[in-house]
């Protein structure tokens, strides 16, 4: 089986089930502190599947996040998100994505989904690049996605915050995500 595809001139994933391969795969949530610097959460052990669809834009894609597998390079930082102030992983221990709809072509796409984070679902569209296929060492094929969005935080009822004396808050409302997917072809 060919893991690419030729669709409208541009290469693309051949049809299947392709499954995400958490060792190669980051999420990160990115937001600014103080207003002045920006801090990264990463999650790690990010699962789900690909489905690659004859007409690319029938595809779907499923994504499940471990919210205590947060780690922002602060212990303290860290226990406080996993708390009850924002992501509350005792009570809410993943986050998913399920896409609604796919559109684009080539190596640019557009993938639009519902999010749910702290126990609300809300849309969100992703601008996703595909960056291509190659085969492993173990005999099976891979390819690989970048994505990113950007979302208000307190659309999820995330809205735990501090008002500074010199204006602004202590954390943004904003807070972007970008992904860094590779997912394994089901042989």
């Amino acid at each position: 089986m060919t893991a690419t595809r030729n669709v409208a001139g541009a290469e693309l994933p051949a049809v299947g089930t392709w499954n995400i391969d958490p060792a190669h795969t980051e999420t990160a949530a990115i937001a600014r502190h103080l207003m002045v610097t920006k801090v990264r959460g990463q999650f790690a052990n990010v699962s789900g599947q690909l489905v690659i669809a004859e007409d690319p834009t029938q595809s779907s894609v499923r994504v499940s996040i471990p919210t205590d597998t947060l780690t922002t390079g602060s212990d303290d930082r860290d226990n406080h998100v996993k708390g009850e102030d924002f992501l509350d992983v005792a009570q809410f221990p993943t986050m998913e994505f399920v896409s609604t709809a796919v559109e684009g072509s080539g190596e640019k796409w557009r993938v639009t989904g519902d999010l749910t984070i702290h126990g609300v679902t809300q849309p969100v569209t992703l601008d996703v690049e595909y960056n291509g296929v190659s085969p492993d060492p173990w005999g099976g094929q891979r390819t690989g996605f970048s994505a990113s969005t950007e979302i208000n935080r307190e659309d999820w009822g995330l809205t735990w915050n501090v008002a500074l004396e010199t204006g602004g808050m202590l954390v943004s409302k904003n807070v972007k995500i970008e992904i860094e997917a590779q997912a394994v072809l089901e042989a």
